[in-house]
């Protein structure tokens, strides 16, 4: 017998959830095995809870398996005009078990359409110098090293990324508590 592996869902939801929470913690024990306190810059659950943040939860039939959050950042300059709207992607972790299935870029390609959507034009992010394998997601994702930016400059084992956004209004994307289903293995 043939089951076709249901798709992986990817929805806002709140961070405060039991299994949810679980993720951060197997996020913040990862990071903390590889890194001292001083190298990790982990946002905790109630500064995902602010507004400025939207928590992304991405299920397989039902159960969390991978998490990430995207920050809005709607600083100005100098004059006071708008900067280019930008948004730091924080906190992305897939659980071990559902690794190699195509989850965390089910989870980017759901955050960059919702930021184009929303009028931010790009997503930068920080991880770990020895985070080989976020490395090569974000460059296979489009992503490309910048240098290291905001509370990062100076750090050690800091590698920094961005990626510029296109804004496609006739494919914008709700940021509510809709679900988007994504085909992974």
């Amino acid at each position: 017998m043939n089951h076709e592996h249901e798709p992986i869902t990817i929805a806002v939801e709140p961070p405060r959830q039991p299994e949810v929470e679980l993720l951060l913690d197997g996020s913040s024990a990862y990071a903390q095995s590889l890194y001292p306190p001083e190298s990790n810059f982990l946002l905790d659950i109630a500064t995902l809870e602010r507004p400025e943040v939207t928590f992304y939860v991405a299920r397989d039939d039902g159960r969390a398996v991978g998490i990430a959050a995207l920050v809005a950042d709607n600083t100005t300059t100098a004059t006071d005009a708008p900067a280019p709207a930008r948004g730091e992607l924080k906190r992305m972790f897939v659980d071990p078990s559902a690794r190699g299935r195509g989850v965390a870029g089910a989870l980017l390609a759901r955050i960059e359409a919702d930021a184009s959507a929303r009028g931010i034009r790009e997503i930068v992010l920080e991880t770990g110098d020895l985070h080989d394998a976020a490395q090569a997601l974000y460059t296979r994702h489009g992503y490309r090293e910048i240098p290291q930016f905001g509370q990062y400059v100076g750090e050690p084992h800091s590698v920094c990324f961005a990626k510029p956004l296109v804004a496609e209004p006739s494919q914008a994307l709700s940021s509510d508590s809709s679900s988007h289903r994504a085909k992974v293995r």
